[in-house]
């Protein structure tokens, strides 16, 4: 049996393992939407295909999932199959990360010539083929073409007919194998790591230690569900969905040291927007409110999952069946985390997170002389909910680890000049705590014909609500030369033209009345919030002006 002290340190090496691939990825990655967006995850699992340890700027939902394709891999390619330097490869929504850009890279680690282990990478790549539009497809045929599980590599050589279909099937073929093989390469970093973690401690495997950490991560999670009453809550919600809304119910019941949440009731599947999700990202998402809420400090690994029963109706739209189209499946998962904080309000009071702003993923593709042919890529968020203890933050990725690409390098890959980014006024929803602001964010073409520009919004029709009294963000909003944008289909985006994505706040918490007065005035001062809302909304009558206001703040923070 492994001692407390002596679990921690080789567990959070292993951590540090994850970290070191993820870092590795950044570095030589071709695509903004990896290297810069940081759309990608890394974990490490057991030689049973279970998580032991992810890196922590990673995304939750893909390093949930790694594990659930893992195993759906090896059904394919048993373990005993494997050789070292193989690569297993899928981007098959129903198997892997749920929509066709994610491809899943898995590598076994042999030691000693025993299998010891998996490191697992998921990366949405910059084109899969297809058409050129998120929310827009009959079925899944028309977003792109899919790799069913198979060797990429195959004992350290690339399978050239798997290499060639990929490159065959994309309009950056440069770029999107530039991508695969780094990470094959971060892959072979992170074999290295764990041969002298192996070493270092005189094992000859990590089958005790993946024990280990399961098992004390499985029962400090029945421990906090444990610690709360039983009983049951339910809660829906309805979002913007593309062509027509969409409802998600959730039934979610205590039981003992178990959660269950059942999706039962909610919308099913659309077969003319790209919103549907399968299952595996559904269930990833449903996993993260809950590993946040009641185990925030035990890194993430699949003993977390054990205590969690998650159930959605077949054929729905957080469960859809083959070939539903999945590119944007973002639009729906998105909205998990607030149902489920919504169904938790009542069990967790005071405790819960209001809905946070949303994304507004864009990108461009094109080709000219100057950039050749590039496909960029950007993923400003919104603002967060806020929560009984405190505002909420400035726009952030939520629920999503990924991040802004900056505008320098947007500038220099592709013929966009990025005029304006800027918090939004009066976007963030009242309450006693407010939500986070939105942005401004004006793009101007730049190019010498024109180039197409994918915009895939949300909350334009159902901002994010607030809890306990809390208002609504602002809506969402696209214009393009002024005109509000209604369909998202690719835009072909003239030379000198303009777009205006005003991605929105999220939402407040508690009553806008019981606001300190003196926050009020500094989000006056700070631009936050307008003179006018904060009468309309706060009932403050604001006379002052933004620099007094701050002069003020600055005295009050001086004397104590």
């Amino acid at each position: 049996m492994i001692d407390p002290i002596s679990l921690e340190i080789q567990w959070q090496r292993l951590v540090a393992i994850a970290d070191e691939i993820d870092n590795a990825v950044i570095r030589t990655s071709f695509s903004t939407i990896v290297g810069e967006s940081h759309d990608f995850g890394c974990a490490i699992m057991d030689v049973q295909g279970a998580g032991l340890a992810q890196a922590q700027w990673s995304p939750p939902q893909f390093c949930t999932m790694l594990p659930r394709t893992t195993r759906s891999m090896l059904e394919k390619f048993p373990p005993h199959t494997l050789h070292e330097g193989d690569v297993l490869a899928t981007n098959d929504p129903w198997i892997g990360s749920t929509h066709l850009p994610d491809y899943n890279l898995v590598s076994p680690v042999f030691y000693k010539g025993k299998l010891v282990a998996f490191l697992g990478t998921v990366a949405h790549v910059s084109d899969v083929g297809g058409h050129l539009g998120d929310l827009e497809a009959q079925d899944m045929f028309m977003e792109g073409t899919r790799l069913m599980p198979n060797l990429f590599y195959k004992e350290g050589k690339v399978v050239p007919i798997v290499e060639e279909f990929i490159a065959a099937n994309c309009r950056v073929p440069e770029m999107v194998l530039g991508d695969l093989h780094a990470i094959v390469g971060t892959h072979r970093i992170g074999m290295r790591r764990i041969h002298e973690f192996l070493n270092d401690y005189g094992m000859d495997d990590i089958v005790e230690l993946s024990a280990a950490i399961q098992d004390r991560s499985e029962t400090a999670l029945r421990a906090a569900i444990s610690a709360l009453p039983d009983g049951v809550s339910e809660y829906e919600l309805t979002a913007d969905g593309y062509l027509e809304p969409f409802t998600l119910r959730l039934k979610l019941e205590i039981r003992g040291s178990d959660i269950l949440m059942d999706f039962a009731g909610s919308s099913p599947q659309q077969n003319h927007s790209a919103i549907n999700a399968a299952f595996n990202i559904s269930y990833s998402t449903a996993v993260y409110p809950i590993k946040a809420m009641l185990a925030a400090r035990i890194p993430n690994n699949d003993g977390l999952v054990r205590p969690i029963q998650i159930t959605a109706p077949e054929g729905s739209i957080v469960n859809c069946t083959f070939p539903a189209p999945v590119k944007a499946r973002a639009k729906v998962i998105k909205h998990i985390p607030p149902l489920i904080f919504g169904a938790l309000a009542p069990l967790l009071p005071g405790e819960v997170i209001a809905a946070a702003g949303g994304i507004f993923p864009f990108h461009i593709v094109g080709q000219d002389e100057r950039y050749g042919r590039y496909a960029v890529h950007m993923l400003p968020h919104g603002g967060l909910g806020a929560t009984r203890d405190a505002d909420g933050l400035l726009p952030s990725a939520y629920p999503h680890n990924s991040t802004v690409t900056p505008t320098e390098i947007i500038e220099k890959q592709c013929p966009l000049v990025m005029e304006r980014k800027a918090m939004l006024t009066d976007s963030g929803g009242a309450g006693y705590r407010r939500g986070g602001p939105g942005q401004e964010i004006v793009i101007r073409c730049i190019a010498p014909a024109p180039v197409m520009l994918t915009i895939r919004p949300d909350l334009m029709k159902f901002p994010a609500p607030g809890l306990e009294g809390g208002d609504f963000g602002l809506a969402g909003n696209v214009t393009l030369n002024g005109v509000k944008v209604e369909r998202f289909v690719p835009i072909a985006w003239k030379p000198g033209e303009t777009v205006v994505l005003r991605v929105p706040g999220g939402g407040g918490y508690g009553d806008p009345k019981l606001r300190d007065r003196d926050k009020v005035r500094e989000d006056v001062a700070l631009g936050y919030v307008s003179a006018q809302a904060a009468r309309e909304q706060y009932g403050l009558e604001i006379t002052e002006s933004p620099e007094a206001i701050r002069l003020d703040a600055i005295r009050r923070y001086v004397n104590g």
